[in-house]
C-alpha cells in the first residue's frame, strides 16, 4: 500500500514530479510514480486509478491539463492538480484544473509547484 500516487501526464513533466517526490521522501511518505496520459493512455489510466490503493493522488499536467479531472472522476479520494508551464506560462493548465464541474473536486496548487502538492498531500494524510 502506498500513501500517494504521483501521476504525470507526460515524461516531460518529470522535473515537477521530482519536486513532489523529494518532499514525500523526506517525510517518509510512500509513493508510486506513473506516467499516464488522459489522452494517450486512457484505458491504462482508468485501470490504474480504479485499482490503486493510494490514499491521495497528485496529478501533474500541462496544456489541456485534463489529467486531474479525469482522475477525480474515477475516484472519491483526494486529487491534487499541479499545472505545468508548458504553454501560456501555465495559465491554460491552471484554469483547466481549477474549473472542475460540481461533484468532481480537484485541489490545485501553483504552476510548477510540485513541492506544495506534496506538502498538501501530507496534510491530508495527517487528518
Amino acid at each position: 500500500m502506498v500513501d500517494v500516487a504521483v501521476i504525470l501526464g507526460s515524461a516531460s513533466d518529470r522535473a515537477i514530479a521530482d519536486k513532489a517526490i523529494e518532499v514525500l521522501a523526506k517525510n517518509n511518505v510512500s509513493y508510486d510514480l506513473q506516467v499516464l496520459s488522459a489522452h494517450r493512455n486512457p484505458d491504462e489510466l482508468d485501470a490504474y486509478v480504479r485499482g490503486s490503493d493510494a490514499k491521495v493522488f497528485i496529478t501533474i499536467a500541462g496544456l489541456a491539463a485534463a489529467l486531474p479531472g479525469v482522475v477525480a472522476a474515477r475516484t472519491k479520494k483526494p486529487v491534487i492538480g499541479v499545472p505545468v508551464s508548458a504553454k501560456l506560462g501555465g495559465l491554460d493548465a491552471l484554469l483547466s484544473i481549477v474549473q472542475m464541474p460540481k461533484g468532481v473536486p480537484v485541489a490545485c496548487v501553483g504552476i510548477d509547484n510540485g513541492d506544495n502538492a506534496a506538502h498538501l498531500a501530507i496534510r491530508i494524510l495527517q487528518r
